[in-house]
């Protein structure tokens, strides 16, 4: 009974595999810039003093990042032209 329990058991997390695939978030295209390639066009704006947060949403990045005078400023980007949304 027991080498039954655990063959089914190995079987069901097995099944399940392509389940849990299905649930992770998409990637960014094939085509996209790289991050870095991103982040480098946000250093230069005026301002600049640290990225807080990069996100990943579908078809976007979304960059957050501070100014030298503490404003919180949040960019959409566009993977494929690294431009603003």
């Amino acid at each position: 009974m027991s080498r039954f329990l655990q063959a089914t058991s190995v079987a069901v997390l097995l099944a399940a595999g392509p389940a849990f695939a299905a649930d992770e978030a998409p990637l960014p295209p094939q085509n996209a810039k790289k991050l870095s390639e991103i982040l480098a066009k946000v250093e230069q704006r005026d301002g600049f003093r640290y990225v807080k947060e990069v996100d990943w949403d579908k078809d976007a990045y979304t960059v957050t990042y501070y100014t030298s005078d503490k404003a919180k400023v949040e960019i959409t980007y566009d993977p494929v032209t690294a431009e603003p949304k």
